[in-house]
C-alpha cells in the first residue's frame, strides 16, 4: 500500500512539473505575441505619423521646375584646315540647358526665398553609343555658346552661390535667391569623332550640327538620357528636393527639325515638384 502512495504521488507531482512546463510556455508565447503586437503597432503608428507630416508639409507647393529650355549645338576642338583638307580632332555635341524655378509667389518671404541650392547624384539612365558625356555648370551669360570650361565639370556634387545682391558673377555656379535665374548646366558628349581629316574642300566645313549629317552619324547613336537630384534649403531652413529626368533633345517629334539643321532649340512645360522632407 505504502509503494503505491508513493507511486501515485510520484505521478502527481510528474504532472504538475509538466503543467508548470506548459504554463511558462504559454506565458511566453503569449508574451512574445504581445511583444511583436506592440512592434507592429508602433511601426504601424510611425508611418502613420510619419506620412501625416509629410502629407502635411506638402500639402502646397512651395518650389517647382515648370520650364525648361535646352539648346543643342556642336563643335569641334583642335581644328586644323590646309588647301588640300580640315582636320577635327574631337567633335562634340552640346546642350545647354535653363531650369526655371518657381516659388509661386509674387512676393518674396522667408519660406519661398532660397538659402541654399545644390545638386548631386548626376545618372546617364541611357549613355550614347558614340562619344563621352559629361555634365558641366555653364554661364548664364553664354548660354547657346559652344566653348566648354573644363574647370566647371561636375564630377559628384555642384552647390551654388546664393545671393540677394543687385548682379551676379555667373562665372561661377551662383543663383538669385528669389528664382529670378535659372539653373543652367551644359551636356557636352566630345570625342564623337577623333583625329578626322575632310579630303573634299569644295564645300566649306560649318561647324554646327550639319557635321553630323556631312559624316553620316545617326542621331540614334547620341541619344541620352539623365537624371539628377536638386536640392533646395529655404530662409526658414526647410529642405526640398526633386529629381529632374529628362532625354536629351536632338529631334523634334512634330517636325522634320533637328540638330542637323545646325542648332536646335527645345522649349518644354515640366511638374518637377520639389517636395519638403525636412
Amino acid at each position: 500500500m505504502e509503494n503505491n502512495s508513493k507511486e501515485k504521488e510520484k505521478g502527481l507531482n510528474k504532472k504538475t512539473y509538466i503543467y508548470i512546463i506548459v504554463l511558462i510556455v504559454c506565458i511566453i508565447i503569449l508574451l512574445l505575441i504581445s511583444i511583436s503586437i506592440y512592434k507592429s503597432f508602433n511601426k504601424k503608428t510611425s508611418f502613420e505619423n510619419t506620412s501625416l507630416n509629410f502629407a502635411k508639409n506638402n500639402e502646397e507647393t512651395i518650389f517647382s521646375i515648370d520650364k525648361c529650355t535646352f539648346f543643342s549645338g556642336v563643335d569641334t576642338k583642335n581644328k586644323a584646315s590646309s588647301i588640300s583638307n580640315f582636320t577635327i580632332e574631337n567633335l562634340y555635341q552640346y546642350t545647354d540647358m535653363a531650369f526655371f524655378i518657381n516659388n509661386h509667389n509674387t512676393e518674396n518671404n522667408m519660406e519661398n526665398t532660397l538659402k541654399s541650392v545644390s545638386i548631386s547624384n548626376i545618372q546617364y539612365t541611357k549613355s550614347p553609343k558614340l562619344g563621352e558625356p559629361s555634365i558641366y555648370y555653364k554661364n548664364f551669360n553664354n548660354f547657346t555658346k559652344s566653348e566648354i570650361e573644363e574647370s566647371n565639370k561636375i564630377e559628384d556634387y555642384l552647390n551654388f552661390e546664393v545671393s540677394s545682391e543687385d548682379t551676379l558673377d555667373f562665372d561661377t555656379p551662383s543663383i538669385y535667391n528669389n528664382c529670378a535665374s535659372p539653373i543652367v548646366l551644359s551636356y557636352v558628349n566630345s570625342n564623337i569623332k577623333t583625329d578626322y581629316t575632310f579630303t573634299d574642300t569644295s564645300t566649306p566645313i560649318t561647324y554646327d550640327g550639319t557635321l553630323l549629317n556631312r559624316l553620316n552619324i545617326n542621331l540614334s547613336l547620341l541619344e541620352c538620357s539623365i537624371s539628377f537630384d536638386v536640392y533646395i534649403t529655404n530662409n526658414l531652413d526647410q529642405q526640398f528636393k526633386t529629381t529632374v529626368n529628362l532625354d536629351i533633345p536632338l529631334q523634334s517629334k512634330d517636325d522634320n527639325s533637328s540638330i542637323y539643321d545646325g542648332k536646335y532649340l527645345y522649349k518644354v512645360d515640366t511638374n518637377y515638384i520639389f517636395y519638403r522632407y525636412q
